[in-house]
């Protein structure tokens, strides 16, 4: 392993891409750290604060924007509003049919790409504007940037410096796709996470409700079967063998080769955590726009403060659902009944065209529960840490006044961290072996 290193970094053109990268993602921190004009410091601390309302899942949008909520810098809307913007077109490109086809044409996908860049600006601005409204609204009477709304300079400015952030992080994003070692935009918010983790491990380690000794064991077992589970989940699939027909053509015969469809048991990543923390912030913020009762009461409680079998149990459902209908709409998306039958490809014992279709949708099905459960139980995994050191220190702990072993790095962080790193790793295989050299895999 640690020859293979030396190579890399012996090979010129393989390390100026290390340097690039890393360069680029020394500029992304700094402009972390450079707050939105006018912004109230002590509003942003206040809201940070353990049991305050909405503290967690601000905590979770500062780990995934590598610190700029914390500091509500240019870039706290991180590359999210690009990633929004990329969901919508996959989801419409088999709604709208001028899209489908565009899709299919030579250079269509980067006509898709180029539409995602303009539906990210419009996304940035509305993320802009509610990510401030969501704060207000969990201050009460202060606001995070006074005169917000009511001066019209001030709010332009903003929300196009806001803007501006989202897609210079994207920019720097697709630089590190070019001129570094790939997958720039994951590599963006892989920064922006583990940034954070020493922030993060300080205050769990600072905190004196739980014994110092049981938050930093059940953070390394939590991190190391997390990782185990993630990697064996990923890696997982499922191959549907494939067979070519022959051909023969004078006195030699083509085709008739074997091969295998490798299908996922996750094949969509993180996306249904970010679509179900999406939607579980909503209740919230439409009961604040209510006057205060029982009952709008409880709502803002259980999913402002992020905790309660309510909100955990939403969360899961939303999770699992979510992978359902992603992968659903991804497998829809590539069409590999029409592709096979198209390139003399057919499933053994299937007919081609629909049947295979619908063949490998309720394989796909089948293997997505273990995915959906997988994601499901990431998701919730900060409210059964939380659970059991209610149960384990009774009287001396409250749920949501810390941040638990759990929350250090969250579910989604972690896997988008060994997602990255995997894909890291075999990058960098890849411009070994083609060189000569033994790689990372013996």
């Amino acid at each position: 392993m640690l020859q293979a290193f030396r190579n890399i970094w012996r090979l010129p053109d393989v390390r100026n891409k290390l340097l690039i990268t890393g360069l680029i993602l020394l500029v992304y921190q700094f402009a972390a750290h450079v707050p939105v004009v006018g912004v109230d410091g002590n509003a942003i601390e206040a809201l940070l604060q353990p049991g305050q309302e909405g503290a967690g899942l601000i905590n979770v949008l500062n780990l995934l924007s590598g610190g700029a909520v914390r500091n509500f810098s240019v870039i706290a809307n991180g590359v999210y509003p690009y990633i929004t913007a990329s969901i919508i077109l996959q989801l419409l490109v088999p709604l709208i049919p001028r899209l489908a086809e565009l899709q299919k044409e030579p250079g269509g996908r980067d006509v898709i790409t180029r539409y995602t860049y303009y539906l990210a600006i419009p996304m940035a601005f509305l993320q802009a504007f509610g990510q401030i409204q969501i704060f207000n609204s969990l201050l009460g009477g202060t606001q995070i940037i006074p005169g917000f709304g009511s001066d019209f300079l001030l709010t332009i400015s903003v929300l196009f410096s806001m803007t501006a952030g989202t897609m210079f992080a994207v920019w720097l994003g697709e630089l590190i796709t070019e001129q570094g070692i790939g997958n720039g935009i994951s590599m963006i918010i892989f920064s922006g996470i583990v940034a954070q983790v020493p922030t993060n491990l300080s205050q769990m380690i600072g905190d004196t409700s739980i014994p110092l000794l049981w938050n930093l064991a059940l953070f390394i077992i939590l991190t190391l079967v997390s990782i185990v589970v993630i990697i064996y989940i990923q890696e997982g699939e499922r191959r549907i063998p494939v067979q070519y027909g022959k051909r023969v053509r004078g006195s030699k015969q083509y085709g008739g080769a074997r091969t295998y469809i490798p299908m996922k048991v996750n094949p969509v990543g993180m996306i249904p955590l970010i679509f179900a923390q999406a939607i579980i912030t909503l209740p919230a913020v439409i009961v604040s726009f209510f006057p205060e009762g029982d009952f709008g009461n409880s709502i803002r409680t259980a999913f402002g403060n992020q905790q309660g079998l309510l909100y955990w149990l939403s969360f899961f459902l939303l999770t699992v659902f979510f992978t359902f209908f992603y992968s659903d709409v991804m497998i829809g998306n590539q069409d590999l009944g029409n592709n096979l039958q198209r390139n003399g490809g057919f499933i053994p014992g299937i007919r081609p065209g629909k049947q295979t279709q619908d063949f490998i949708t309720r394989v796909t099905r089948r293997i997505t529960l273990v995915g959906a459960l997988f994601l499901g139980i990431i998701a919730v995994t900060p409210g059964i840490v939380d659970f059991l050191n209610s149960v384990l220190f009774a009287g001396q702990f409250t749920p949501g006044t810390s941040i638990n072993a759990a929350n250090v790095i969250t579910g989604s962080g972690l896997i988008i961290l060994v997602g990255v790193v995997i894909e890291t790793m075999r990058q960098l295989e890849a411009q070994l072996v083609m060189r000569n050299y033994r790689g990372f895999l013996k």
